[in-house]
């Protein structure tokens, strides 16, 4: 019963420590992002709410990208709370060591993590979507679009002579496989939507719910185009929470190891410093997987087996303090 009790009393207060640096985190990414959207559209005929709507639609895909610097932040936060309020020797009086706190610490991330994936990342997913509709036509090149449909590429171009329709089943290399034009006018086609626009076009694959993902893979599979960058996406998905249980663990050796021995600024300064390099680790691994040094799905998971084998050295000590 007091096992039971206390369990649910820090899984409350974990919980709090992570839904307040989000909603921090969701207020930053707010006040950024409508600056963005208000500069994307300050040449465009409309009122101040159309910023406000796409920033609000944009948000939570946005503050899903930096769910594992919330997770090390939280638990910081969560041990500064614990060793304040001198709950951690309470803790040790029943017999929670360092291990036990930190697997306990571990399993609640893991529970927000499958939460994050099924639930947040499709409803952020479905907002990116509509944020996506509403802000192309605000774009300069909106007369210039592709899809791709289980019955083949299609592109559209506007010219000064009229509206091209381009069909094709498959694009091999730079080239349409069995493409047909439908044009008004007898023109010289020499068509806006080469390879790399449409590349472009299906790049942001976050406006996509995971089944949707599943969907698009077999429409590219049907026409030969390349699932690099949905498999990418895919295992980005598949390993969101191994990454926060990865930083959660950080953050707890992070914090128990230095036991406020030093100035509390900078231990969280150590935190932030830490969430900085694993953004740019996390970037130089995927740079090293489009210029073809690393495999694509290695560049995904490259920055965590980096981090797991950090996190594994500072377990085996954590007892020990």
């Amino acid at each position: 019963m007091i096992i039971n009790t206390y369990k649910q009393y820090l899984f409350k207060k974990f919980s709090k420590k992570i839904l307040l640096i989000s909603g921090i985190f969701f207020i930053l990414v707010l006040i950024i992002n409508l600056i963005e959207e208000s500069n994307f559209i300050k040449d465009s005929e409309t009122t101040f709410l159309t910023p406000v709507m796409l920033t609000v639609l944009n948000g939570p895909s946005l503050l899903y990208e930096m769910f594992p610097f919330i997770f090390l932040i939280s638990t910081q936060f969560f041990f500064i709370d614990i060793y304040e309020n001198r709950e951690i020797d309470t803790l040790r009086l029943f017999g929670v060591n360092n291990f036990s706190l930190l697997k306990f610490l571990i399993i609640t991330s893991l529970i927000f993590g499958f939460f994050l994936i099924f639930i947040f990342y499709n409803f952020s997913s479905i907002l990116k979507n509509e944020y996506l509709k509403i802000k192309n036509n605000y774009a300069d090149d909106n007369k210039y679009l592709a899809v791709i449909t289980k019955n083949g590429i299609w592109i559209k171009d506007t010219f000064e002579e009229g509206v091209v329709i381009i069909n094709a089943d498959k694009i091999i290399d730079e080239f349409l496989i069995n493409s047909s034009i439908t044009k008004l006018d007898k023109i010289v086609l020499k068509s806006n939507s080469d390879l790399e626009r449409i590349n472009n076009l299906f790049s942001d694959l976050s406006s996509l719910t995971y089944f949707e993902l599943l969907k698009l893979e077999k429409d590219y599979i049907s026409i030969g185009y390349s699932t690099d960058e949905i498999n990418i996406q895919k295992h980005k998905f598949y390993s969101l929470p191994i990454l926060l249980c990865i930083m959660t663990i950080i953050g707890t050796i992070i914090m128990i190891h230095n036991k406020f021995k030093k100035n509390l600024l900078l231990n969280l300064f150590i935190g932030i410093f830490f969430s900085v390099t694993v953004y740019y680790l996390s970037h130089f691994s995927n740079l090293l997987g489009e210029n073809g040094r690393f495999p694509l799905i290695l560049s995904v998971w490259f920055p965590i087996i980096i981090l797991l084998s950090v996190s594994t050295i500072g377990i085996i000590r954590l007892n020990e303090k």
